[in-house]
C-alpha cells in the first residue's frame, strides 16, 4: 500500500473512532427503568428489520465478505462485487452468490445495530432466537429479519411472511401477532408488508389493498423511515453511494431493484429551478428524466466504467443495452412501488408510532442550473456556481430531517408546515410522532429512542 493510502486509512480509521466516541451516552438506567414491565412474559415476540446496507453480504462457498467487509475495504473498496447479475429473459436479477450472514452490528467501532439488540435483552427482558426454535412458555424472544437490501423490496416481503409463520409455528400459535421495530428501509417493506401480505402488486396501478400483513402484527415503530422516499436515492443511482474514500458507482447501485424503489414519490416538488419554481420531471421515467438528462446508466461515465470491465467493445455495449432494459423495467416498478404504499387504506389496522431526527438540514430537492449551453444538476446548496440574487439556496434544498430522510418524508406529508393537508394519496395511519436529534445511522442507538421504544413496547396501555 502506497504511503498516501496508509495515510487516508490512518485518517478514516481516526474518523471513525473521534465519531464513535463523540456520542455521549446519558447514565439512564434503562434496565432499572423497566425492571417491572421487562418481567411480563405475556410480551408477543418483536421482529427487528434493519435498513439498507443492514445485513452483512459474504459468498459461503469462499468465507469472504463482501459487505462491510474490513476496515479496508470500508475505506477504499467501491463494492463492484455487489453487483447483481442480470436474467436477460426477465430483467430481474439471477440468484446471487451472496447471502446474509448476520447483522451489521458496528463498522469501525461506530454503532449501527448493536445497541439496540443490547438494549432489548437487557432492559427489555428479550432474548434472541432464530426461527424453527421451538418457544417455552411465556419465554420473550426477539428475532432479526436478515435480508439482502440489494432486492426488490416485494422479494423480501415475502420472505418476511414466511419468516413470521415459522414464529407463529415456534410459539405453536397460527394466530400469533408480531411486534415490529423497522428501520430506514425495513420501514417501507413493513408497510407493504401490513397492506397487502406476500403478494406482488405492482404488475398494475390497481393497488388492492388486503391487509393480510397487517393481521399479523400488533404494533409497529417506524424508525427513519423515508415513507415519502429520499432525494438520496437519486443521488445513489446518479453518482454512487459514498463509501470512505471510495464511490460505488453507479452502474452497480442500477442492479439493486431497492435502490429505485427509495425515490422520492411523485406528489413531492423535488425537482426545482434556479429561481425556485417546481419543475415538471417524472423520475419514474426512463424516456422523460433519464435518457434525455443523461443520468445514471445513460451517462457517459457509466458507459466508461462498463467498458472498463471488458476487453470486448461489443461486449460491452451489449451488457450496457441490457443494463438499460433492466433500467426501464425497474424504474416502473419504483413507481408502483411509491404509490402502493399511500393509496388510501379502508379501515386500517394498524396505526403506526413513528421516530426520526429532525434537527440536521437534509437534502430534499435538487436545483437545475444553466452551464453555457447545457445546465449541471445541483444536489445541494454548495454547488450552485452562479446563485441567483434573493434565492436562497439552503432553504430552496434542505429541510429538517435526520440528514438522509427529511422529517416530511418521515411523515409522510409534502411539507412539515402544519397548515398545509396531507395529500389526499397520502394516506399514512400515524399513531404518533416521536423526534430525535439524531443522525440518520445513529437513530437506533439513540437513548432517548430506546427509552421511548420499550415503553412503546411493554405498556399495555400507552
Amino acid at each position: 500500500m502506497s504511503g498516501c493510502r496508509v495515510r487516508a486509512a490512518i485518517l478514516v480509521m481516526a474518523v471513525l473512532v473521534l465519531t464513535a466516541c463523540g456520542t455521549v451516552r446519558p447514565k439512564t438506567d434503562l434496565q432499572r427503568l423497566y425492571a417491572t414491565q421487562a418481567g411480563n412474559p405475556d410480551q408477543p415476540p418483536v421482529v427487528v428489520i434493519h435498513g439498507a446496507l443492514g445485513s452483512r453480504l459474504q459468498d459461503p462457498l469462499t468465507g469472504d465478505e463482501h459487505w462491510p467487509g474490513s476496515l479496508g475495504n470500508v475505506a477504499f473498496s467501491d463494492y463492484r462485487s455487489l453487483r447483481l447479475d442480470i436474467d436477460p429473459e426477465t430483467l430481474t436479477p439471477l440468484p446471487s452468490k451472496l447471502t446474509t450472514s448476520g447483522v451489521t452490528t458496528s463498522i469501525g467501532g461506530v454503532d449501527f445495530y448493536g445497541r439496540i439488540l443490547s438494549t432489548l435483552e437487557e432492559a427489555g427482558g428479550y432474548s434472541f432466537a432464530e426461527p424453527g426454535t421451538p418457544a417455552t412458555h411465556g419465554e420473550k424472544r426477539y428475532y432479526v429479519f436478515l435480508y439482502d437490501w440489494r432486492q426488490d423490496n416485494v422479494d423480501t416481503v415475502r420472505k418476511l411472511d414466511v419468516f413470521i409463520e415459522k414464529i407463529r409455528e415456534d410459539f405453536a400459535e397460527p394466530d400469533l401477532k408480531i411486534d415490529v421495530i423497522a428501520h430506514s428501509m425495513g420501514g417501507m417493506i413493513t408497510r407493504y408488508f401490513a397492506r397487502y401480505g406476500p403478494v406482488d402488486v405492482l404488475d398494475n396501478n390497481e393497488f388492492p389493498v388486503n391487509q393480510k400483513g397487517a393481521e399479523k402484527i400488533r404494533r409497529v415503530i417506524l424508525l427513519g423511515t423515508p415513507n415519502l422516499g429520499s432525494t438520496g436515492a437519486l443521488q445513489t443511482l446518479i453518482r454512487g453511494f459514498r463509501i470512505g474514500l471510495g464511490v460505488v458507482p453507479p452502474d452497480v447501485t442500477a442492479t439493486f431493484p431497492s435502490t429505485y424503489q427509495v425515490l422520492p414519490h411523485a406528489i413531492n416538488d423535488w425537482f426545482m429551478t434556479m429561481d425556485g419554481r417546481p419543475l415538471e420531471r417524472d423520475q419514474f421515467s426512463a424516456e422523460r428524466f433519464w435518457k434525455p438528462f443523461r443520468f445514471s446508466v445513460y451517462s457517459d461515465e457509466a458507459k466508461a466504467s462498463i467498458r472498463a470491465r471488458y476487453e470486448d467493445e461489443a461486449e460491452a455495449d451489449a451488457y450496457l443495452a441490457l443494463l438499460q432494459r433492466y433500467f426501464e423495467k425497474h424504474i416502473e416498478r419504483a413507481r408502483r412501488f411509491s404509490w402502493s404504499l399511500t393509496v388510501p387504506v379502508p379501515d386500517p389496522q394498524l396505526r403506526y408510532i413513528v421516530f426520526g431526527g429532525d434537527c440536521l438540514l437534509t437534502p430534499a430537492r435538487a436545483v437545475v442550473e444553466p452551464v453555457d449551453d447545457d445546465w449541471e444538476l445541483r444536489l445541494a446548496p454548495e454547488e450552485i456556481v452562479n446563485p441567483l440574487p434573493g434565492i436562497d439556496y439552503e432553504s430552496l434544498m434542505l429541510e429538517p430531517g435526520d440528514g438522509r430522510v427529511t422529517k416530511a418524508s418521515l411523515l409522510a406529508k409534502r411539507s412539515v408546515d402544519p397548515t398545509v393537508a396531507r395529500h389526499e394519496y397520502s394516506f399514512f395511519p400515524m399513531d404518533y410522532p416521536i423526534f430525535l436529534c439524531e443522525r440518520h445511522t445513529r437513530l437506533t442507538g439513540n437513548l432517548d429512542f430506546q427509552n421511548n421504544l420499550l415503553h412503546a413496547l411493554l405498556s399495555v396501555d400507552r
